[in-house]
């Protein structure tokens, strides 16, 4: 077999080595259009998992990589004149220049060509003339961009300016430093690799690059020259952090970091390796560490699967979903760090955790795991007041005059089983359920304030006093059997009413003898009917719907309402410009697309004294649609008027929406909505864990979170957390009839005998790195 490989990077010479290795009659060449001594950047980090892997792979390799390597275990996080050090992470990292060397010295051991400052050939020549051609030529890959049509690149340049440097202070730990300067934060992510170097990356959001004038320097320099002017500013601002130690450059100057995605990484014997094919922010880790996992992976499908085709479709299959979760990490972190601005003010313990768990992959209970006595010290500073040690979920929070008893509301759910808007049995069971099985709050869903403001004929109301009978039986339930507090979401369907009870998806089709529809704007939604334009005295009399329903959800004993102004319903359909196209005073600019939502909650609070609530999408994930600055101004109008706590969901506004679905993903915006607005808000959306769940609340994302599939499958969601985190204090409240299974039941398995002479001694929580003493643990 003939193989090319195009680039001598680490990805490319680690394949190179281990497709040689496997079989020595493989003939391969690598061209690396730099000198052998060329290289950029300082050091690069691995985790343990994937230096498993190359042990495995190549032991000599790895003993060699081994033998370099700066470890620790700590990350230090410098902010407001503290140092909050969390331990147990595990680190690993070596100089890039000398990881080449050890990968070039591998590859002249077992005969690969290896060619440096030499072009490579016209890749259509190499693909000719070679069985299999890997394009490992980075993230300006000319090989991805010769076949964009096939590979169908996404590049996604995003808004920070960074710059990679060094340092002859050799730090101890990972270390993240956040400074307060004029201009806006500066931070720098930094970390040992040698013993007598550190990497220093110095980032910073686009408005304080520009307004601390960075962009006037370093303008056209030429490939391999640093712009020193900004290295001398950036000496200035960390000079105490340096500690009297210069930075270091090797082709420095200001960038931005661009993420790279292609539909495929294959054409035929042609496949794309490391940042040819894909990146992910250096914030979570190392392109290295990806690349020469790439390089493992695609050695190992080479050796197992045959023809080439169809071993580099096992290759693609076998990473694609590896790299793709770690680039929705990378994705989570780096837009953290582009809106750091909105962290910056909180303690330094809050902040810390907010840095610590900003991509989703490291949690609280994960933390807990990995340095006990570091989530314990979090505990003590967020559980100020409490009698007992109580996890974040389980702290009260105080609602417009009310107090949850912890911090779990049981989001609304359409049920689809009333008749003529009147809740029966299902409802009652429903709501009774997820009230007996711990939340602090449960809402009934999607409650029309109007016959013609339903969804589907089989959605409840609150528009006759038989409705109002009707959920009073609900609430008197759940307040007579639970501690918890019940509440209502009052909602107009707008244009997506008159539809049938939905058997898939979130709405149904059109009914065939249904009603009229009615929006700020005639135009339809998907295959529904287009609804009519709203005239002024009906917005008028709209209003009073709204206030009639919240007087009755008053006498109907509800202790919290809920607006419904998102999911493309009618009020979020005036808060939209891509639903709003009115050019009166109920449209056109910001201000107009707000103005029928704000009457709406005035006339609200006019009849309602209780906690009052809204929800609303943050953005529209569309084009031209509401953006999360917007959403920040609509949660503080909300908030001017009345609105206690902005329940922040995102979407469900146009069909042509693109959202980007996954774990917390609408997080983020509940977290910059409460920052901006300074409003409570409620985080929703792809959480299901209680994990996931503490963790929001302990960084400051949110005051409250809202669990929809989770309490569908777990009723008891709630007080099966408390059981797991060994809580039992007054926010995780048992109901007498389910009081004796306060206790987890008894599990299948056996009692293993005790065989060894000493207990196994833990691993250091804590290792430094001390090149003198190859790291010290405490």
């Amino acid at each position: 077999m003939r193989i090319a490989v195009i680039g001598g990077g680490p990805g490319g010479l680690y394949f190179a080595a281990l497709a040689k290795q496997l079989d020595p009659a493989r003939e391969i060449t690598v061209w690396e259009r730099n000198a052998a001594d060329d290289t950029f950047g300082f050091g690069v980090v691995f985790s343990d998992e994937t230096l498993d892997g190359i042990a495995g792979a190549d032991p000599v390799v790895a003993a060699a990589m081994e033998a370099e390597f700066a470890r620790w275990s700590d990350i230090d996080i410098h902010y407001r004149d503290t140092v909050q050090t969390s331990g147990g992470h595990g680190f690993a990292a070596i100089e890039r220049k000398r990881l080449l060397q050890l990968l070039r010295a591998r590859c002249a051991d077992l005969g690969v060509d290896v060619r440096f400052s030499t072009l490579a050939p016209d890749v259509d020549e190499l693909r000719r003339d070679h069985d299999l051609v890997v394009a490992a030529d980075g993230v300006q890959s000319a090989t991805r961009a010769k076949y964009a049509d096939v590979f169908r690149p996404s590049l996604d340049e995003r808004t920070c300016r960074y710059m990679w440097l060094a340092t002859d202070r050799v730090l101890e730990a990972f270390t993240f430093v956040v400074r307060e300067t004029a201009h806006g934060p500066l931070q720098v992510h930094a970390y040992p690799f040698s013993a007598d170097r550190s990497t220093v990356i110095v980032e910073l959001t686009e408005q304080t690059w520009r307004a601390a004038g960075f962009a006037d320097t370093g303008r056209d320099l030429p490939p391999g020259h640093s712009d020193e002017d900004s290295v001398a500013r950036c000496a200035a601002l960390l000079g105490d952090f340096l500690d009297g130690h210069p930075l270091l450059t090797n082709n420095s100057k200001w960038v931005r970091f661009t993420t790279v995605r292609n539909a495929t990484w294959r054409h035929d014997n042609l496949v794309l390796l490391g940042d040819a094919a894909h990146t992910a922010h250096f914030s979570i880790g190392s392109g290295t560490k990806l690349a020469m996992e790439d390089a493992l992976a695609l050695a190992a499908a080479l050796e197992t699967t045959d023809p080439i085709a169809t071993a580099l479709e096992r290759y693609e299959a076998e990473r694609r979903p590896v790299v793709e979760s770690t680039q929705r990490a990378a994705q989570a972190s780096l837009e953290w760090f582009e809106t750091i601005d909105h962290a910056v003010g909180q303690d330094p313990e809050q902040f810390a955790f907010n840095l610590l768990t900003r991509s989703r992959r490291v949690t609280y209970d994960n933390l807990r795991l990995r340095d006990p006595e570091y989530t314990a010290a979090l505990d003590r500073w967020f559980d100020t007041g409490q009698d007992v040690p109580t996890p974040p979920l389980f702290h009260p929070f105080p609602l417009g005059g009310l107090t949850l008893r912890n911090r779990v509301v049981s989001a609304p759910v359409a049920l689809y089983r009333a008749r003529d808007g009147v809740p029966g049995d299902a409802e009652l069971l429903h709501l009774a359920g997820k009230a007996l099985g711990g939340s602090g709050l449960v809402l009934a869903g999607m409650t029309a304030v109007s016959a013609g403001g339903r969804v589907t004929p089989a959605c409840p109301g609150l528009y006759t006093d038989e409705q109002v009978a009707a959920w009073r039986r609900v609430t008197d339930a759940v307040h007579e059997h639970s501690g918890a507090l019940i509440g209502v979401q009052l909602n107009h369907s707008g244009r997506k009413g008159s539809t049938a009870v939905p058997t898939a998806g979130s709405l149904g089709g059109p009914l065939a003898d249904g009603w009229e529809t009615v929006a700020p704007s005639p135009i339809a939604y998907r295959g529904l009917p287009a609804p009519r334009a709203l005239t002024e005295p009906e917005l008028h009399a709209l209003v009073g719907e709204f206030a009639a329903a919240a007087a009755r959800a008053d006498a109907a004993g509800f202790d919290v309402l809920e607006i419904q102004a998102g999911h493309g319903f009618l009020l979020s359909t005036f808060l939209s410009p891509l639903t709003n196209e009115r050019t009166d005073r109920w449209g056109g600019g910001p201000d107009g697309r707000l103005a029928f939502p704000l009457a709406v909650l005035d006339a609200v609070r006019e009849v309602w004294r209780k906690p009052l609530l809204a929800r609303i999408s943050a953005v529209d994930w569309a084009p031209g649609g509401t953006t999360v600055e917007d959403a920040v101004r609509i949660a503080a109008a909300f908030a001017a008027h009345g609105v206690d706590a902005v329940d922040v969901s995102s979407g469900e506004v146009v069909p042509h929406e693109r959202p980007a679905y996954g774990r917390g993903y609408q997080t983020p915006f509940a977290a910059r909505v409460r920052a901006a607005a300074g409003v409570p808000t409620i985080a929703v959306g792809g959480i299901s864990g209680y994990d996931d769940a503490n963790s929001v609340l302990l960084a400051g994302r949110a005051d409250l979170v809202a669990v929809g599939r989770a309490h569908l499958h777990d009723p008891a969601w709630t007080l099966h957390a408390a059981a797991d985190l060994g809580y039992t204090g007054p926010g995780a409240h048992w109901p007498p009839i389910h009081a004796a299974g306060r206790a987890k039941p008894p599990s299948a398995g056996r009692a293993r005998p005790a065989l060894a002479l000493r207990p196994a001694e833990p691993g250091p929580v804590h290792q430094r790195w001390l090149p003198g003493r190859r790291g010290r643990s405490d």
